[in-house]
């Protein structure tokens, strides 16, 4: 090696630094990586390892549908006669080009365990067999042509190819994956009629766009089917080389029996473990992350794959689902990275253009060489002819002459002397049968001379003229069309997949959401309470501290918007299914967790907006009796931090909210037993930051329980004390007032039955239950049937008993 300039010789010693060397050894193996063994050819899409298995097979001519060889014999011919790198990675690289599940046109056929989707091994080398696949004599049609460059083995004792003729559009259709020094490879499989409608438009439209030739390739075709995405960004991943393209499983919902949904899963996503997806599954079931599944079986057989997900009875099938897609590789993404080597040594990221670009170039090149070869073989062929047909018109003298010749070679120089024949065509002659000389035989001569002659001008032609040239490989194109495409196996979906909100991953089902007064918040199925009749002692709805009250509960479902109003006059907006589902008798957790909430903080009020309801305004009222309306549009962005809705003086709190549209009724009542009923439109549409207008007058040391919309219909009021009486009285015993009055009594308030705690508006054959929760944890469920109708000035009948002395009506929900 000749020494540089910074590099000294010492007794025949070259003395370099060890950066340089470091630097020029790790250049070299880099290279070596990204040209011999990790990146495929543009040209014909293989790998050297790939490459040099296709070569061996067509050595042991293990031709498809002929006889199958041990896979030990295949791989330790390529490992001794062409790959230096060893058998060990020459086996599994046939493996993979026999696979199924991975190869889009398998170019391998095996006979034997060659693995599974399941992520099973193939069986040892010596258990199994090849031999070529018939998309395979594609990729090596023309091969002894002169078609391609050769060069020698790793220790020149034989020759291989550098690239292989390839009229099969290997790269594209089969795709590749690979790791390099400092880059990687990933080319998604495609389908081979889409590819050669491609091919045949760009050689026709040389000028075309990736979006033009878009209309044949629709997108990526994967072995295993399923689904993938989003037109626009496979657009943008072929315009570019580069991208994501999301793909899903092919999946059903199917009820077997009323009640019970399973899911089927009939394809995969690309390069998905069918066995790790469903351990994967039953982790998430075992975590309980995902809800509703009961059972999974694994159906699959030679017609296909099957995975049964069984759901339990009444579960959200499509909610489960989506959970799936969310947490499992039933949705995953495929990270299109096209990089290739170009022109055998640079490795370049090409877009689908250039893909089909370079594979046309090499076909040129292939087809050009191969009309060279067979042209030059036609006319050696048409010359031996022409000596032949010179010799059978003088045939007796020429019998004549090799007869009185002293040996062949002797005839052979006469030959050339006296008739100006050619060495060849002397030699052709000399070597002629005497069959020859029978008049059909020199029939068939002239006429095969005549057919050469044709070829050969038919030959020139076409290299001489380019679109007859290019028309030769558009028919080969479309005749490979014609015997190896097939349908698409990967469906695709032009919108983009849609992300998964948290809505997506949670069943829509009735809620009750439960606040204490001390800001403990939990939510729960309504089924935890069971209806009983009315007097009864209930049961336990939550354990809580002595000190705690239960203060506010709604109806809702795990979609709607719960806003969140303080004593403040502040709103916070948190979805229903971002609150944690409990347990009947579980405390819950502090609101704090959702809301942000100042340190005196705390929330007086909570409201579900009605799912579809067209509402204009937003009606709420305090403690003192005030109240304000407005507009709903006015709380669309409501910050983390909250949004004032109202401004509150002397220690007045916000308690109640009602959306209402502009045309509504209202009722109020007071602890005392008041009640008034007015109009909405008597309420003028304000500010946020407005104090609002006197719903009511209060006498001394009363207060505000509750506010509720009455409806144009036949409805009855709703009461509940204290001390656990209630009762319904029909609202036309309730005549419409205007604003600030006084009102009318609602209920005969004593020692016995105690002060008013709750009231709601409700229809007379309101075929709901009633939940009442008491202060100390205690509750009871029991029809609206049971509780009496009775008159504005009576007390009402007990409608719970309490457990605990000392124990008061907390408040009550509907469901």
């Amino acid at each position: 090696m000749r020494a540089k300039p910074a590099e000294k010789e010492r007794n025949n010693v070259i003395i370099r630094s060890l950066s340089q060397e470091m630097e020029e050894s790790y250049l070299d193996y880099a290279m070596s990586v990204i040209v011999d063994r990790a990146l495929p050819d543009a040209r014909d899409g293989l790998k050297p390892v790939h490459r040099r298995i296709l070569i061996t097979l067509n050595d042991l001519k293990l031709r498809p549908g002929g006889r199958f060889r041990k896979s030990a014999k295949i791989c330790g011919d390529v490992s001794g006669n062409y790959n230096p790198h060893g058998e060990a990675i020459v086996y599994p690289s046939m493996v993979h080009l026999a696979q199924t599940f991975k190869m889009r046109y398998p170019l391998v056929e095996g006979q034997g365990n060659f693995g599974s989707i399941d992520g099973d091994p193939p069986a040892a080398m010596r258990y199994s067999e090849a031999r070529m696949s018939r998309f395979t004599e594609e990729m090596l049609k023309d091969l002894y042509k002169d078609t391609v460059n050769w060069r020698d083995n790793y220790d020149a004792t034989r020759q291989e190819p550098e690239v292989l003729p390839a009229l099969l559009p290997n790269l594209l259709i089969n795709g590749t994956m690979g790791i390099a020094v400092g880059m990687a490879t990933s080319i998604p499989p495609h389908n081979l009629g889409e590819i050669i409608d491609a091919c045949i438009h760009l050689a026709d439209h040389k000028d075309c766009s990736t979006e033009d030739l878009l209309n044949f390739v629709k997108g990526p075709d994967f072995p295993t089917g399923a689904y993938i995405y989003d037109k626009n960004a496979i657009r943008e991943t072929y315009g570019t080389g580069k991208g994501s393209i999301v793909m899903r499983a092919k999946t059903q919902i199917i009820e077997t029996k009323p009640g019970w949904w399973q899911i089927a899963v009939t394809e995969l996503p690309y390069q998905v473990n069918k066995a790790s997806l469903i351990e994967k599954i039953a982790e998430l079931v075992k975590n309980k992350k995902i809800d509703g599944i009961k059972d999974l079986r694994d159906e699959s057989d030679k017609e296909g794959i099957r995975v049964a997900v069984i759901l339990k009875k009444d579960s959200a099938p499509q909610k489960v689902l989506n959970q799936l897609f969310s947490l499992t590789p039933l949705q995953s993404a495929f990270h299109v990275n096209m990089l290739a080597l170009v022109d055998g040594l640079q490795p370049r990221v090409i877009n689908l253009k250039q893909a089909l670009e370079v594979y046309l170039d090499h076909r040129r090149v292939v087809v050009k060489k191969r009309l060279e070869f067979d042209l030059g073989q036609a006319k050696a062929r048409a010359h031996i002819l022409e000596g032949l047909t010179k010799a059978l018109d003088h045939l007796d003298a020429i019998i004549t002459l090799i007869r009185e010749s002293k040996d062949k070679v002797a005839a052979k120089i006469r030959l050339m002397k006296k008739y100006k024949f050619s060495d060849l065509q002397a030699q052709a002659i000399l070597e002629m049968r005497l069959s020859s000389l029978a008049g059909l035989e020199r029939k068939k001569i002239k006429e095969e001379l005549s057919l050469k002659k044709t070829l050969i001008a038919e030959l020139e032609t076409t290299l001489a003229d380019k679109v007859k040239f290019m028309t030769v490989i558009k028919l080969e194109l479309k005749q490979l069309k014609n015997d190896l495409a097939d349908e698409r196996l990967t469906k695709i979906v032009a919108s983009p997949v849609a992300e998964f909100k948290n809505e997506d991953l949670t069943p829509k089902e009735a809620a009750i959401v439960i606040l204490t007064k001390s800001g403990y918040i939990k939510r729960l199925n309504p089924t935890a309470y069971q209806s009983q009749t009315r007097g009864g002692k209930g049961v336990v709805s939550m354990k809580i501290k002595e000190e705690d009250l239960i203060s506010h509960a709604l109806t809702t479902n795990t979609h709607s918007d719960i806003l969140f109003f303080t004593n403040h006059g502040r709103t916070f907006r948190a979805k229903a299914y971002q609150i944690p589902e409990a347990g009947r008798t579980a405390r819950g957790q502090a609101v704090v967790n959702f809301i942000d909430l100042s340190a005196e903080e705390k929330v007086t009020g909570i409201f579900a907006p009605s799912e579809g309801a067209n509402y204009q305004y937003l009606l709420m009222v305090t403690r003192n009796g005030l109240i304000k309306k407005i507009k709903t549009s006015d709380l669309i962005n409501i910050r983390s931090n909250g949004l004032i809705v109202i401004k509150l003086t002397g220690g007045d709190e916000l308690r109640w909210i009602h959306a209402v549209s502009g045309s509504d009724k209202i009722i109020i009542a007071t602890a005392g037993g008041q009640a008034i009923h007015f109009k909405e439109q008597d309420v003028r549409p304000m500010g946020r930051a407005a104090r609002g207008v006197k719903a009511l007058t209060l006498k001394a040391d009363d207060k505000v329980i509750d506010a509720r919309l009455s409806l144009n219909q036949e409805e009855a009021v709703l009461v509940v004390t204290v001390n656990g009486f209630g009762k319904r009285t029909k609202k036309s015993e309730y005549k419409l007032q205007r604003r600030g009055g006084l009102g009318l009594r609602t209920a005969k308030i004593t020692s016995r039955n105690g002060q008013l705690v709750a009231m709601r508006v409700i229809p007379i054959d309101d075929a709901r239950d009633l939940i009442i929760l008491s202060e100390k944890g205690q509750a009871i469920r029991l029809p609206l049937s049971q509780v009496s109708l009775l008159g504005r000035s009576t007390q009402g009948v007990t409608l719970m008993k309490f457990k605990k002395a000392g124990d008061k009506i907390a408040s009550i929900t509907l469901v």
